[in-house]
């Protein structure tokens, strides 16, 4: 890598904060399809009108506006993603825009081991949680039925979602088999959003909720696979040991697990996502990391499990399954 381009790479964080500050001011929103001038924007959502006339060009500079006779527009992609007149708004990207804040303490995280933001996730507010919730569903409806493909129902008539959120996992597996009762197992304030979630999405009487704390509470009995999925790298491992034992308890003789996470190579440098998103959990949690597939064999063995084996796709992202016999 070359000085210019090691330059590049140090100030990428720049095009970032541009996008990232004008979806947080909501400008998309307020540029309508006949064109909308920098001092009625500036006056519908009460910015400085020079500063924000430099946020606008510099967003038609990036390819996220056009100019036109010193009106500004939408191009079809931001209005499509955008904006909140849309209904394919990506309303989970604020989460990435929350995460700005937890990164900008890295150095400091770095030299203390101590996160500057560890709140748990029922402390930081509905703002944080819904758009945290919002960007997992986003990324996770997408995902799911590439993820779920080769997972094998036969005999599964029960599923709990641990820690499920918006409950996308949950409505694949029921998509997939209309039989299945799903069950979406999370934290009290996370619930009533995934009801919303699943109303939304179609499967209002088709998919169960049950609240609760993994980290207090044990879990519901009676299923036939329990899964997991991004849940293991919010924890330490000596939390997980305690919730894969949990697990192993809430499913019946035969039942299977599938924990879907970053699971990393020996040295913990591959995949490399899974080693940017350990720096997420760093600076963004008081324990969490991504574990090594030694690390989450140990775990299951402990527990009881028995038939470990490790599916990997294209992503870098894992899933590790096992049994009860």
């Amino acid at each position: 890598m070359n000085p210019l381009a090691i330059r590049e790479f140090a100030s990428s964080f720049q095009k970032s904060r541009i996008l990232l500050s004008a979806f947080e001011l909501d400008i998309f929103t307020n540029i309508e399809e006949s064109g909308t001038s920098n001092h009625q924007i500036a006056g519908n959502l009460h910015l400085d009108e020079h500063a924000c006339e430099r946020l606008l060009n510099a967003l038609v500079s990036l390819g996220f506006l056009k100019k036109k006779s010193q009106l500004y527009y939408n191009t079809p992609e931001s209005f499509t993603f955008l904006s909140k007149k849309s209904p394919e708004y990506l309303g989970g990207m604020m989460h990435t825009n929350h995460l700005w804040n937890t990164w900008s303490h890295l150095t400091q995280v770095v030299k203390t081991g101590t996160s500057a933001h560890p709140a748990e996730i029922n402390e930081r507010g509905d703002d944080w949680l819904v758009s945290f919730i919002t960007a997992m569903h986003d990324r996770a409806i997408k995902q799911a039925p590439q993820q779920l493909a080769g997972v094998d129902l036969s005999g599964i008539k029960t599923i709990l979602d641990v820690g499920g959120g918006s409950g996308a996992f949950s409505m694949e597996f029921v998509k997939r088999n209309s039989e299945i009762k799903a069950t979406v197992f999370d934290l009290p304030n996370v619930v009533p959003i995934t009801k919303q979630f699943i109303v939304k999405e179609g499967f209002a009487g088709k998919i169960e909720t049950y609240t609760g704390d993994y980290t207090a509470n044990d879990l519901p009995t009676g299923f036939d696979l329990v899964f997991l999925s991004a849940i293991i790298h919010s924890n330490s491992l000596e939390l997980n040991q305690q919730l894969i034992r949990k697990c192993f308890n809430a499913l019946n003789k035969n039942g299977k697990i599938i924990i879907q996470d970053w699971i990393m190579n020996d040295d913990r440098t591959q995949p490399a996502p899974g080693a940017i998103f350990a720096i997420n959990m760093l600076v963004g949690t008081e324990s969490g990391d991504c574990f090594t597939e030694e690390e989450v064999s140990d775990m299951l063995t402990n527990a009881g499990f028995s038939n470990i084996s490790r599916i990997e796709f294209e992503s870098g992202l894992s899933q590790m399954i096992a049994q009860k016999l």
